[in-house]
């Protein structure tokens, strides 16, 4: 054992030893920058925008002082709802004048109130067309386009020659409205189509009868509506050209 500590040393001689572990631990002799502790270092601050200087806190902290109010709903909006419109009314839909004019149209005898019927309604024609668009549809005939598409033609054609005939002139809502409101016997014609054929002698004079009821109630309407008196013949013709149409594609 001696002779293999003897070649172990004679192999690799150092002057490294144990006690020097205590002194600068892997080569560093400087051992003041371990030894500091961090806030001895004076760390320079950077240039830059500080803020505002921060002022004390005089509230309570379990009661803070609110920094708004919120408003009231009945100040935002108005007293009361109650004083708010019905939503109906707002849309333009008025049942008790929907009812007037439907009345109006079947009693063609009676007199019209100018300032009804100068309202702009279409909830009244848009059902009595999807009515006698219906009717139409009981008896095979799908003509709903046909149905719309010739309302469309004939309220524009009525309301270029209501324009040229009366002094006041009118809108397209309220012709269109007026229109739609006296086809309303035209269903009967239909629901009449669903029964029996409409090409014999009895319906040509349902037809007619049909066709002259829907052209006088319109031309009532618009001459009270206008003020066109003296004026219904003329404008009850093209009334009951335009009534005809719808009264040949429910014969045919």
């Amino acid at each position: 054992m001696s002779g293999f500590d003897n070649f172990n040393a004679d192999f690799y001689q150092s002057s490294y030893s144990v006690d020097d572990q205590n002194q600068g631990g892997y080569g560093y002799s400087d051992t003041d920058g371990y030894n500091k502790q961090y806030g001895q270092y004076d760390y320079p601050q950077p240039m830059g925008y500080s803020g505002p200087p921060q002022q004390p806190y005089a509230g309570q902290i379990y009661q803070p002082t609110p920094a708004f109010t919120p408003a009231s709903p009945q100040a935002m909006y108005g007293s009361s709802f109650e004083d708010e419109p019905p939503l109906l009314e707002e849309l333009g839909i008025n049942f008790d004048h929907i009812w007037q004019k439907t009345l109006t149209v079947l009693h063609p005898l009676k007199a019209a109130d100018g300032s009804i019927m100068n309202e702009t309604d279409l909830a009244g024609p848009m059902v009595f067309c999807l009515a006698f668009g219906a009717t139409l549809l009981l008896t095979g005939k799908i003509q709903f386009g046909y149905v719309y598409g010739i309302s469309a033609i004939g309220c524009l054609g009525m309301y270029c020659l209501l324009n040229l005939m009366s002094m006041t002139g009118v809108s397209f809502g309220c012709v269109a409205s007026v229109l739609g409101y006296c086809l309303l016997p035209m269903i009967t014609l239909s629901s009449f189509g669903v029964l029996f054929s409409l090409q014999g002698m009895l319906g040509m004079i349902i037809t007619a009868a049909i066709i002259g009821w829907c052209s006088f109630s319109a031309s009532k309407i618009f001459i009270s509506a206008l003020a066109m008196d003296g004026q219904q013949l003329l404008v009850a013709y093209p009334c009951a050209l335009l009534y005809g149409v719808f009264a040949l594609i429910s014969v045919f």
